[in-house]
């Protein structure tokens, strides 16, 4: 399995598995538990994506895709170190 995606919380990483399921590619997240432990444990960066390596390629194709399509809309309510 190789890492396609550092979601900023639990339910963007859902939200990106779901939409791979969508496209046939099955995908994993890791670190989902580890989000109780700030304070002890990095705030970001515990969260991660993760496809079969013969589906990185079109994986990221599709989370870029998806990426684009948010950029467009208006998210001039998210704090710019958030974006």
């Amino acid at each position: 399995m190789i890492t396609v995606f550092h979601p900023l919380n639990s339910i963007e990483a859902h939200l990106v598995k779901i939409l791979l399921a969508g496209e046939g590619i099955e995908a994993r997240v890791l670190g989902d538990h580890l989000q109780g432990g700030v304070g002890e444990l990095p705030a970001l960066g515990t969260l991660q994506v993760q496809v079969k390596e013969e589906h990185e390629a079109r994986a990221r194709a599709v989370i870029e895709g998806w990426r684009q399509e948010r950029d467009e809309e208006d998210d001039s309510w998210i704090p710019p170190e958030l974006k």
